[in-house]
């Protein structure tokens, strides 16, 4: 090969060391360096250098699985044993599955028969139902005014079941300005009054506190999110349910009156002289 030839030093290109023979041309630039051995040499350090890419997570399958032998377990878990990879790869053919390779690191590899394609399915469903059944903390917030009207109190305090009965946290946040600050125990009795009208979906997680021009209490739900979830999902599936029923029932009586009109005989009813268009003319 020309590129190896007469360089026996460490040849330092584009920060890449590379190992030839001899000594003439060892630390010479570039262009020096292929201007004597071609062109060829740019292919070389091109291909030796390291190239980024994506690392693929999944494991081998098939034919790319490239060891010599693999320890092999069957569709049902069975082991058959340390087979060649040849008549592993027989093997998932005659049964019209994938061999799989599960654990890369032993020795030799652990390769499974399956059916790869329902494998992932099956993995990403699960993933999907674990995301959803994770409990993630929010904390809502409701602020309010120490001199807050009755009607506006009932309504933030509708919004603070609303949100325990979900399963989230509520932190109330008392707002005081001007001369309401020498008054705070109009913002603690009003904390003390909201907590005791809630307590049947919440608990005080955090006590009254001043801070700053605000006054804070943290309420915390009775029922954890997860039960909370699942009790909304069945009250709405509850409601559906009554909705279908009571459309099937509605369906039900309007086909029983047709058939109840339908069985009745048609009565002809007998045209008279304001029914006929000719007055000349009478019917009777």
């Amino acid at each position: 090969m020309s590129v190896v030839g007469s360089v026996c030093e460490d040849l330092h290109i584009l920060g890449l060391s590379l190992r030839v023979s001899g000594s003439s041309l060892a630390r010479r630039p570039l262009r020096y360096w292929v201007a004597a051995h071609g062109f060829g040499a740019v292919w070389l350090v091109n291909y030796l250098q390291p190239t980024g890419g994506h690392i693929s997570t999944e494991p081998r399958i098939n034919d790319r699985i490239r060891v010599p032998e693999v320890r092999l377990v069957g569709p049902a878990g069975e082991q058959v044993g340390i087979v060649r990879i040849e008549d592993a790869l027989r093997l998932a053919r005659e049964a019209e599955l994938d061999l799989v390779e599960v654990a890369p690191m032993a020795r030799p590899p652990v390769a499974k028969l399956m059916d790869y394609g329902k494998f992932k399915y099956e993995n990403a469903q699960k993933a999907r139902e674990s995301r959803r059944n994770q409990t993630n903390t929010v904390i809502k917030e409701m602020k309010l005014r120490p001199k807050i009207d009755s009607h506006d109190y009932e309504t933030k305090k509708g919004h603070v079941v609303r949100f325990l009965k979900a399963g989230d946290k509520v932190k109330i946040t008392i707002m005081f300005r001007g001369r309401e600050q020498s008054r705070p125990e109009l913002g603690y009795n009003l904390l003390k009054r909201l907590a005791s009208d809630v307590d049947e979906f919440g608990f005080v997680e955090s006590a009254p506190k001043q801070d700053g021009r605000n006054m804070l209490m943290v309420l915390g739900p009775l029922k954890k999110k997860t039960e909370a979830r699942a009790e909304i999902k069945a009250e709405r599936d509850r409601r559906a349910a009554e909705r279908l029923a009571d459309a099937q029932a509605e369906r039900t009586e309007q086909a029983d009156r047709r058939a109840q009109a339908a069985a009745q005989p048609a009565t002809k009813k007998r045209r008279g002289p304001a029914d006929n268009l000719d007055p000349d003319i009478d019917l009777s």
